[in-house]
């Protein structure tokens, strides 16, 4: 049985839901992957192609600095590359399309030590270039037309110049890399593999064994009594085991230590920002302004807590919804791309038109099928071809979410590959976030303005409120946190797990405020936290959905000058730095301004809710 709307299938009148396999899903609901190549026939002449040229690369060893010779060994890389992001997202989609399929599973694992490989093959090259007099390499850059393309590439190579130890130095911290792995690859194994879990009971009175999923819906629960329980028994595992994961912790601060001191940097934070040209006064400026205004938090807390009928309000209470809309709705794929689209006509002609050649044009894997690949992701830029989307569809609100959110990267991809040349055909991390928080914002929106009752638009008001919270307030919490301990253990104190507990304890208390009762579970959270080993990567979540929410803004109140800007923000790939780019669509997060406009539209919420209630 075949459906196009949803993914139930039905084995008998029991009513057994069963996976659907792929055949059983209609072709437009599924990728067409012979955009990238007709077929593995296809695949296999590339592959072949870029094996039997990477020892090409040894002609140009030694001789970068020579003009013409560094000119043929870029575009000579370039080719290469082109290549193997095909060739790898070809396997990876298809590997991800059925997990079972050994072939895939070996070409794509294929192509990953064909791209060690290369890797290895052209190491000389940075090297070699960060050799070359300064001066000549700016004349090649203004006198040469062929290599005024290459401006930015070079300028930014060139700011790692004083960070750069010589061959032998190199080496040697290439060798100890496997070693400086250790402590998030023990956390790792750790936390996923070995710890073992109690068990509680459910809001059905069964008896279930914790794991890291089922806390996380614990959470949601009405039932006080189950998320208290399953709060207390999540976290008491990570207190029994307080002492080995303190010990991981530090290794994993020390190891970022080590990099940033050995490259000649003043702390491990600056180290971690230098690689996209983030000034520190950016991460400054995000939890000072937060700081700052934290007043917005406490009312959250303080509401949240009369609505729920607490006497005390708790961690394990921070997540579970005050208003339930009673609403047993469902979103079929093509409602939910026409909500999409309609919450996203105030961006014009052009940015839905490209939206519609991905809907339109099977860039879409929609449905869960037998061993399709968990979750919802979006290929990424993969220059010369469009970018895809993975989604696994169940007809409920948070896909709508999820399909604006990849359809928000999705088009960030589309627009950089479309523009940008090869080198500048791809964004950092810290702007990643940015367009699909963009295409949420507007979605909600769009949601809250259709709503048809009260106890419906409460709901998505109080979702816009978790969205805040979780992503800016939390976000900035742990970012403190982590810039905290670094600084600790770079001024030659030790963080034993008493020492963590209290900071991370009052951090956590600081950001709830009075109404919060901090539990002693609570405080153990540092420990099971896997972004505290991502090297001072959460705060972009916080920026990125800070900087979201300004340019959404702008474009509702300012209109086609707006979108416009925006446009050139979706193209403009690694053309510039990040933080010059989201300059010029209009935003600068060196400023208070975008979080202080977060926390401004957080409080605007609270008082829509307290209207309504």
């Amino acid at each position: 049985m075949k459906s196009q709307t949803i993914n139930k299938y039905y084995a008998s009148e029991n009513l057994i839901i069963e996976i659907p396999t792929r055949d059983q899903i209609d072709e437009k609901f599924k990728w067409d992957l012979t955009d990238i190549y007709p077929d593995d026939l296809h695949w296999e002449k590339d592959f072949k192609w870029v094996s039997d040229n990477i020892v090409r690369y040894k002609t140009f060893e030694g001789r970068l600095e020579n003009s013409s010779d560094l000119l043929a060994c870029l575009k000579f890389n370039e080719e290469i590359g082109i290549k193997l992001e095909r060739l790898y997202l070809y396997s990876m989609l298809a590997k991800d399309s059925d997990m079972r399929d050994t072939k895939y599973q070996g070409m794509d694992g294929r192509v990953k030590s064909l791209n060690a490989q290369i890797l290895a093959a052209s190491s000389f090259i940075k090297p070699e270039i960060l050799k070359i007099d300064e001066t000549r390499i700016t004349e090649m850059l203004n006198n040469i037309a062929e290599f005024k393309i290459y401006k930015h590439l070079f300028n930014d190579l060139l700011r790692f110049r004083k960070h750069t130890l010589d061959k032998k130095q190199e080496e040697l911290l290439a060798m100890a890399e496997e070693i400086t792995q250790i402590p998030y690859n023990t956390y790792s194994l750790f936390t996923n593999a070995d710890l073992k879990f109690p068990h509680v009971i459910d809001e059905d009175g069964n008896s279930i064994e914790i794991s890291h999923s089922r806390y996380y819906a614990a959470l949601y629960s009405k039932d006080r009594t189950y998320r208290e329980n399953a709060f207390k028994a999540y976290l008491s595992v990570y207190m029994d085991s307080a002492n080995s994961l303190s010990a991981l912790f530090n290794g994993n601060i020390k190891t970022n230590i080590f990099y940033a001191r050995t490259r000649k940097f003043q702390s491990a934070r600056e180290s971690a920002l230098f690689k996209n040209n983030i000034p520190l006064s950016v991460y400054d400026n995000l939890v000072k302004t937060v700081n700052e205004n934290m007043e917005p938090m406490y009312r959250w807390a303080s509401l949240k807590k009369k609505l729920l009928k607490l006497d005390e309000l708790h961690p394990y209470d921070v997540y579970v919804t005050v208003f339930d809309p009673k609403l047993e709705k469902k979103y079929p794929y093509d409602q939910a791309v026409k909500l999409v689209l309609d919450s996203l006509k105030i961006m014009g002609n052009d940015y839905l038109d490209s939206l519609n050649k991905a809907f339109n044009n099977r860039w879409i894997d929609v449905y869960e099928t037998k061993a399709k690949r968990s979750g919802a992701y979006s290929s990424g830029t993969t220059f010369g071809v469009h970018p895809y989307v993975l989604l696994n569809w169940a007809d409920l609100l948070n896909d709508v979410f999820t399909l604006a959110h990849e359809m928000g990267h999705n088009m960030h991809s589309y627009y950089t590959g479309l523009t940008q040349p090869y080198h500048y055909a791809n964004y950092s991390i810290f702007l990643a976030e940015v367009a699909s928080t963009f295409n949420e914002n507007l979605l909600l929106d769009h949601l809250i303005n259709i709503s048809e009752t009260k106890d419906e638009k409460l709901f998505l008001l109080e979702k816009y409120l978790n969205n805040i919270s979780a992503t800016v307030y939390r976000q900035v919490m742990f970012a403190e946190f982590e810039m905290l301990t670094h600084s600790k253990v770079e001024n030659g104190e030790v963080l034993t797990p008493d020492t963590l507990c209290k900071l991370y304890r009052d951090i956590y208390q600081k950001y709830w405020g009075d109404e919060m009762v901090v539990d002693e579970e609570e405080s153990y959270t540092w420990a099971r936290v896997p972004h505290f080993y991502y090297n001072f990567y959460v705060y972009q979540y916080a920026t990125g959905f800070a900087a979201s929410e300004a340019l959404a803004e702008k474009v509702k109140s300012e209109g086609k000058t707006a979108v416009k800007k925006y446009l050139d923000f979706l193209k403009a790939g690694s053309s510039d730095y990040p933080i010059d780019i989201l300059k010029n669509a209009g935003v600068d997060m060196n400023s208070p301004e975008p979080i202080l406009a977060v926390t401004k539209k957080m409080n605007q919420i609270i008082d829509e809710i307290e209207n309504l209630i």
